[in-house]
């Protein structure tokens, strides 16, 4: 038996053969160029070397760095850099590419000081002057670098200058608004002067205090001995002083005296009584504004009479001892002011003398930025001066050592030509072999059962039977519908249908059979297992589900109804219109498809054709339902509600691997799929007459398992994984 690999990589020859013959005479074609080339001529090889220099007296430690500096940039790509070659080119009349092809620059390993420049050319003196000259430009190419550093260091260092200088001027402003600020009381701080300040602030304190303490002494006798608050005092003391006052309350007195001594003789309404009573308030009132002048209030709050009377009654001694109580009143507001500033004082000397080290700190920030600026300005300074020095003692870091004499290099002798094509024609073989063999590899396409089988396998899918290629003498017509009850095909078939009913419960009595894509020969086996049931006695009913394509009914003379497709709904509600019985077969009963219909999914999701295969289950003992392919449209998803399930076509060399996996995964999350055939197999020896009525074959038991292993085996055909 021919290995699946062999078969599969045969299959992709006869595909790809074109392809694997145009490589095989490309390979060829060009071996036989190579054959047919002439001897080449020899190549002359010109070196030159190049030493690192070190300058010889310098003035500038910045010379020395960037000498160090353009030694470790001399590359290859700048020693033959587009400036070199084009001078060269140029100077040499060649063209830039050859020079940069032929062209080889070798830098040293470490601890040597040589760089090699090698130059081949067919011409002898030609390659010897290109590497001269290359030379002489890579020489001057070093001092345009070590000088174009030079440079960029001075425009750096000129740019910088400014700003440092700018920001040292800051700086020092800085430090100097500073000093001026808080110079004072640094500079207080450093002489003594403000803890002096302090000091003296408490022994003022201490001896305001004191005073305070004997004034507060006096003025509380003198309120214990008066009974009179300070404010009280000085209301008295003015009203008693005041002689206008002491006339009036003398006048108010003697009025009040003569009214008294006539209130027993004279009624109140008496003329004299009535007078004296105008006289005492014309007094009340005239005492009563003098006190409002005395004590400085207004109309509104004027001291009433009976109050200036009563307050204006001291006696001189008493009113020494008022005037005196008012006098340490002002004293003791006085000391207590003093004392409230010197604490003020006291306080704001504190506070200076707290901020201190925090002012100290700041002009000593202050301090070193001036310093690390200026330290910064002057390093500017001296490496702008040193650079400018430098670049007027700028070399390059390299020098001539020497040219060797151009050597011819050895080429090779001429080749066989015969041998040449020999080889080629191998490699043209291997490379056409491994280019079929490639796009085999790349071809998602299953050529062979042995390539279906694993994914089968892989998804858990159960295999329900090799379907064979049906020869020409087992049907008629275009179509490969078995139309002949003799033919060995329906073997297969039958294997295929006993497989179906031996699976585990639920029976299987409504079959959907679909396919992923065109001619994968999903009818055929639809119309083949229908025959195949039909001839093991059972009442079969072929439905023709695929809408969208024509019938194929007339294989067994079945024809629909000339105006059926104008009402296609009318046509699947009449049972007994639309369900014929097949010529070739008894028990085998075919319900022709209408198609092409435009509105084929609203036919198959109708309510007739629903009523249609609930009807058929209870009528028949085994439906069979062909549907469109699966990558054409949903059909087959809306016929799979009225089915037990999908039986999935696959075909060699027509299947491919990828959306047949895609399908089993979305059909296995439904749990419809009952398994799946393998159509179209050539060369399939027809099975052996069953045993008990299992679908199995004696061949089909392997020879060293057990009977029990054998039931296992025939008891679980059909089943899931």
């Amino acid at each position: 038996m021919t290995p699946p690999f062999v078969t599969r990589y045969l299959i992709a020859l006869n595909q790809h053969k074109l392809i694997g013959f145009a490589t095989f005479f490309l390979i060829t074609g060009i071996s036989g160029i190579v054959a047919i080339q002439p001897t080449p001529a020899p190549i002359y090889r010109a070196e030159g070397r190049l030493i690192y220099t070190t300058p010889v007296k310098v003035f500038s430690q910045t010379g020395v760095e960037i000498s160090e500096q353009g030694k470790q940039l001399l590359t290859q790509g700048t020693l033959l850099a587009d400036n070199v070659v084009k001078e060269v080119a140029a100077g040499m009349q060649v063209s830039s590419k050859d020079i940069v092809k032929n062209t080889q620059v070798k830098l040293p390993k470490e601890g040597a000081q040589f760089i090699s420049v090698i130059y081949r050319d067919k011409n002898k003196e030609i390659s010897a002057a290109i590497v001269d000259m290359l030379m002489k430009k890579m020489v001057e190419q070093s001092r345009f670098i070590n000088t174009s550093q030079l440079r960029r260091i001075i425009e750096v260092i000129e740019e910088r200058l400014p700003k440092a200088e700018a920001e040292l001027r800051e700086a020092e402003q800085k430090l100097e608004q500073y000093d001026r600020l808080q110079g004072p009381a640094l500079f207080a701080a450093k002489d003594g002067t403000l803890v002096g300040g302090i000091t003296g602030s408490q022994q003022q304190q201490r001896s305001l205090e004191i005073q305070l303490e004997g004034v507060e002494a006096q003025y509380s006798s003198l309120i214990e001995r008066l009974g009179l608050t300070p404010d009280q005092a000085y209301t008295s003391s003015a009203l008693s002083a005041d002689p206008i006052i002491a006339s009036l309350r003398a006048q108010i007195l003697d009025t009040e005296t003569q009214m008294e001594l006539l209130k027993g003789q004279l009624r109140p309404q008496h003329p004299t009584m009535i007078e004296l009573r105008k006289q005492q308030q014309t007094y009340e009132t005239l005492l009563q504004a003098r006190g409002a002048e005395v004590l400085g209030g207004n109309g509104f709050t004027s001291p009433l009479p009976s109050q200036i009377r009563q307050d204006s009654t001291l006696d001189p001694a008493r009113q020494a001892l008022a005037n005196q109580l008012v006098a340490l009143q002002t004293q003791r507001e006085s000391l207590q002011r003093q004392l409230a500033a010197t604490q003020r004082t006291e306080q704001e000397l504190r506070q200076q003398y707290q901020q201190l080290p925090n002012k100290q700190l700041e002009r000593g920030r202050l301090a070193q930025q001036v310093a690390f600026k200026q330290e910064f300005y002057n390093k500017l300074q001296v490496a702008l001066a040193d650079s400018k020095i430098a670049e007027a003692e700028t070399e390059s870091s390299l020098a001539i050592a020497g040219i060797a004499e151009p050597k011819a290099i050895m080429t090779q002798t001429a080749s066989n030509p015969i041998v040449t094509l020999a080889i080629g024609g191998v490699i043209g073989i291997v490379v056409g072999a491994g280019v079929i063999l490639l796009l085999s590899t790349l071809d998602n396409t299953l050529y062979t059962p042995e390539d279906v089988k694993p994914i089968l396998r892989d998804n858990g899918v159960p295999l329900l039977g090799d379907l064979p290629t049906i020869g020409l003498k087992s049907y008629r017509g275009e179509v490969a519908i078995i139309t002949r009850p003799e033919a060995l095909e329906l073997e297969f078939y039958e294997r295929f249908r006993t497989n179906l009913r031996l699976r585990e419960e639920p029976a299987v009595k409504v079959v959907l059979v679909t396919s992923t894509a065109a001619n994968e020969g999903k009818t055929i086996v639809a119309y083949n297992l229908a025959i195949a049931s039909a001839q093991a006695g059972m009442r079969t009913l072929l439905v023709e589900g695929d809408l969208r394509s024509h019938s194929v009914a007339q294989s067994q003379e079945v024809i629909h109804l000339m105006d059926a497709p104008l009402e296609p709904l009318r046509f699947y509600g009449s049972k007994t219109e639309c369900i014929h019985l097949a010529q070739d077969f008894e028990n085998l009963y075919i319900l022709p498809s209408l198609g092409p219909l435009r509105k084929a999914a609203g036919i198959l999701e109708s309510s007739e054709m629903k009523h249609l295969l609930e009807d058929a289950r209870g009528r028949f003992d085994f439906v069979v339902v062909d549907s469109p392919s699966l990558s054409r449209c949903n059909d087959a998803l809306l016929l799979q509600p009225f089915t037990d399930g999908i039986v999935l076509v696959t075909r060699p060399g027509y299947t491919q691997g990828s959306i047949l996996s895609q399908v089993i995964e979305e059909l296995e999350e439904n749990e419809v799929l009952l398994g799946a055939v393998i159509n179209d197999i050539k060369q399939l020896q027809p099975p052996v007459p069953v045993d008990s009525g299992r679908g199995y074959s004696a061949v089909d038991t392997p020879v060293d398992q057990t009977p029990a292993d054998q039931h296992k085996v025939t008891s679980g055909v059909g089943s899931r994984k």
